[in-house]
């Protein structure tokens, strides 16, 4: 069989999804890689206006966390969390945080998916608005990791003189953490809050 019998889903037959599953088990095992050129793409374009290019943020990020001991759920974190830039500009905190829900911790994808609104708080007062809007989160189990992230890893990593590891080096820590069970409960550890690794 080279491709299903159906046209439309509701007239597949058992060998139609049993063909369908065996193919879609190679594309999951692929997502690592196409992470990896995707990242490898955004280092052919700037952030518009900024000094670096959108891989060497995602890389400064990521090898910031890297240098002060932070653990591989961290660090593809970091080096993932603008992924989503190119496609969903407006969103894109939301795009990353659900491409690495499956495969972290899930304060990990809480706090990919909040930076974007917790970043404010270092320019939207130039905007007129409100800096502190992230504040409607104070309480929440993973605030001040949020909080932590985004100063010591996010936007602190616009710096063309730093030294960051290049693709190559987190490319196995990107494959070992989508190499995991999708939604594995000792993975996702769904409610621990154990902070980005004290200075």
């Amino acid at each position: 069989m080279e491709t299903v019998s159906f046209t439309q889903m509701k007239d597949g037959t058992q060998e139609d999804y049993e063909f369908l599953h065996e193919k879609e088990e190679g594309y999951l095992n692929g997502t690592a890689d196409r992470l990896l050129k995707e990242l490898a793409r955004q280092g052919e374009e700037t952030l518009e206006g900024y000094k670096i290019t959108r891989l060497e943020h995602g890389l400064q990020s990521a090898t910031r966390a890297e240098r002060e001991g932070a653990d591989i759920d961290w660090i593809v974190s970091a080096l993932l969390h603008d992924i989503g830039d190119a496609l969903a500009p407006q969103n894109h905190d939301r795009m990353a945080a659900e491409i690495i829900r499956p495969f972290v911790r899930e304060e990990c994808a809480w706090v990919v998916e909040h930076h974007g609104l917790f970043q404010t708080y270092y320019y939207g007062h130039h905007y007129g608005w409100d800096r502190n809007a992230r504040d409607k989160f104070k309480g929440h189990p993973h605030y001040q990791a949020c909080a932590d992230f985004c100063e010591r890893w996010d936007q602190s990593s616009f710096d063309p003189g730093y030294e960051s590891e290049n693709l190559e080096h987190f490319a196995p820590m990107v494959r070992e953490v989508f190499a995991r069970k999708a939604y594995d409960a000792d993975v996702v550890q769904d409610g621990v809050a154990k902070g980005l690794p004290p200075l």
